[in-house]
């Protein structure tokens, strides 16, 4: 089998994520794309991501319908920040003899890949997939691999799709009492709305 990974705060998840998933499944045949929100990230300032149970929850809304998406909290439930590294070598374990990881970052992601825990273990353990966003540029490769040796021949760049929707905007329209119904799906919205998230986000 070839299994996807996309992780992240998914803070919230929304339709951006779910064709990245659907266009990564599609262009390399994944089996299935595994969504993993991130109990704390490293990278990240701690404390201004919504707790982990409500993005959990989103998560699930969002990939209901999705037959090919599975939910892992295994990062959720992990104490302390969550590290890739950590994540993908027990997801290897659980795996069969010849089945492959693919884990899903953006260009953005990759730029800073170099700065994660144990990248070099990273690609060890599973291939990587970049893909591209509007306003991000393709990082030097040969920074990268000079950064971290084998890097080249472990990623896979795919140019679509490109989605511009981030889930900063997302939470910055909801403070403002504007729509995102068009950004996120339908049980996500409703979630937002019923459970208070990010009204007070500060602008």
């Amino acid at each position: 089998m070839k299994i996807g990974v996309l992780g992240g705060t998914f803070d919230p998840v929304h339709k951006g994520h779910i064709t990245i998933a659907e266009e990564a499944r599609s262009q390399l045949a994944l089996t299935e794309v595994i969504f993993v929100p991130a109990a704390q990230t490293p990278l990240k300032e701690y404390g201004r991501i919504s707790p982990v149970e409500h993005r959990v929850r989103m998560v699930r809304l969002a990939i209901a319908d999705y037959p090919y998406f599975r939910l892992s909290t295994v990062e959720a439930e992990r104490s302390g920040p969550s590290y890739t590294a950590d994540t993908v070598v027990e997801m290897k374990t659980k795996l069969g003899v010849g089945d492959e990881l693919f884990f899903i970052i953006g260009l953005g992601s990759l730029a800073q890949f170099p700065l994660w825990r144990e990248p070099s273990r990273i690609i060890q353990t599973c291939q990587l997939v970049a893909v591209s966003r509007p306003g991000y540029a393709v990082p030097d490769l040969n920074s990268l691999e000079a950064a971290i040796p084998g890097i080249s021949r472990r990623l896979i760049m795919l140019d679509k799709p490109e989605i511009d929707i981030s889930a900063t905007e997302i939470r910055e329209r909801v403070a403002r009492g504007l729509s995102v119904r068009h950004l996120v799906a339908e049980p996500v919205a409703e979630y937002i709305e019923k459970n208070g998230l990010y009204s007070s986000e500060v602008i």
